[in-house]
């Protein structure tokens, strides 16, 4: 077997501002790092006058204005952490561009504007397409240096740092057939299973971990709500009009049933879509990019369907599930597959999530993820002048549809007939990726950002 996933499922679900986990979470939290470190320094190591500079490359630097990464930087440097920090206060950072700010380094205050970060653009000879580095000099001398990765979904690494010790788990998997097999070979759910491997990784009593997922279903649903309460324009150069109110209100024009469910289910992932490009406070699902999918179908379910407090959770775990294997055995990262990584990702969460709430067996619920996935591959990652609006905001809501028809597909199907595995659309979605072009991954080189004109 594979080295088992012991990711926590509060990895994967993260709370944290918009609009893009690798561009604004992931930086943030290294440059809080790297604040840390910077605070670690003794005193008398330090000759002032003290700078830090900030280098982006790859993604990072070429889509970073538009997803707004340079803010991100500079709020994990001024101490701010993705889950507390104040939305608002984000985004007004920068605004003029020379305004001076403060890092408190502990032994000094080091001054800090816009022009101490740099967009180095595409370097292939590095490992990781989404990589800045830290450098802080004083006295003319390099007294500190960090690399970090921002890998999707919020995740960074740091270059030379050893990956923290792996818990023993109860019940180790590392794709999605070892999971089916614990289930049979235990006899336990799928959220047993699930409960008991998070305790391992967390910590967390299992009354912790329900609070944490309401939490988590709380702040989807917020988002939905925020976004279908407001309208006008998304921030950015593109001029793009919010829809999802819109998109509310005339589902009750819409002729029949059919119509008017399926134009809210839209609106309600467009909507927390939509909070997401305005930077606003959302859950990675798995990243902030597809934000709009799962909390869409949840939104659907909590207005529209009976379930309860303990189905939701069901949903939330089986979800987690699947995003764990799909980190695990190929990426959740626009910058490295595509956004078949991101809504492709999410609209498998979204359809596992239906399937466990509505107590389908483990197999049921791999294919509903099986086919959201396979419909998906292939899906580029294309975001017009770097904003995650255009495609990015609709295809939240394609994701989300997708996801339910997977569901319907499994739960009105014969499991028995169902010849493709969800372990061998992950290794596709993989390969795809490898194969993909550089210029279709997250970059706006390519494809709807070249051909969108009129933007």
């Amino acid at each position: 077997m594979r080295e088992p996933i012991t990711t926590s499922i509060f990895d994967i679900f993260k709370i944290g501002p918009g609009p893009s986990s690798s561009h604004t979470i992931g930086p943030m939290k290294a440059a809080l790092d790297f604040l840390k470190s910077t605070r670690a320094l003794p005193a008398e190591a330090v000759s002032l006058p003290a700078a830090v500079d900030v280098y982006l490359y790859g993604s990072l630097s070429l889509t970073g204005e538009g997803h707004g990464t340079h803010k991100a930087v500079l709020g994990g440097l001024m101490g701010w952490a993705p889950d507390t920090c104040d939305c608002d206060q984000l985004l007004a950072l920068l605004d003029p561009p020379e305004t001076v700010y403060g890092i408190h380094a502990g032994w000094a205050d080091i001054p800090f504007t816009a022009a101490n970060i740099h967009f180095e653009g595409p370097d292939d000879s590095l490992p990781h397409p989404n990589t800045l580095r830290f450098r802080l000099t004083a006295g003319g001398a390099v007294l500190l240096e960090k690399e970090y990765y921002s890998v999707g979904g919020g995740f960074i690494q740091c270059k030379g740092e050893a990956a923290p010790a792996k818990p023993a788990l109860p019940h180790p998997y590392a794709s999605m057939r070892e999971l089916r097999q614990a289930v049979r070979r235990t006899g336990l759910s799928l959220r047993e299973i699930m409960l008991q491997n998070e305790s391992a990784v967390s910590g967390l009593s299992r009354d912790e971990i329900e609070a944490r997922i309401d939490r988590l279903i709380d702040t989807m649903c917020a988002a939905v709500e925020t976004g279908l309460k407001s309208d006008g324009l998304l921030p950015g150069p593109i001029g793009l009009m919010r829809k999802a109110q819109v998109l509310k209100t005339n589902s009750v024009k819409m002729k029949h049933e059919t119509g008017r469910f399926l134009a809210c289910l839209n609106a309600y992932a467009q909507a927390a879509s939509e909070e997401n490009a305005a930077g606003r406070k959302v859950v990675t699902a798995p990243t902030s990019g597809a934000a709009g999918v799962l909390p869409g179908v949840i939104y659907l379910l909590k207005k529209h369907f009976d379930l309860s407090a303990a189905q939701f959770r069901d949903g939330m775990l089986a979800a987690a599930a699947i995003a764990f294997i799909a980190k695990h055995n190929a990426s959740i990262s626009g910058a490295e597959v595509g956004c078949q990584g991101e809504v492709g990702v999410a609209s498998a969460m979204a359809a596992a999530f239906i399937s466990c709430a509505e107590g389908l067996p483990i197999r049921q619920v791999e294919n509903a993820a099986e086919i959201a996935l396979e419909h998906h591959l292939g899906m580029t990652c294309d975001p017009v002048l770097g904003y995650v609006q255009i495609p990015c905001i609709e295809r939240n809501a394609v994701g989300a549809v997708t996801a339910v028809n997977a569901y319907i597909l499994s739960a009105a199907g014969d499991p028995a007939r169902q010849k493709v595995t969800f372990d061998e659309v992950v290794e596709a979605m993989r390969e795809t990726g490898a194969d993909m072009c550089k210029r279709y991954k997250e970059t706006s080189q390519g494809g709807l950002a070249l051909s969108c004109v009129s933007c």
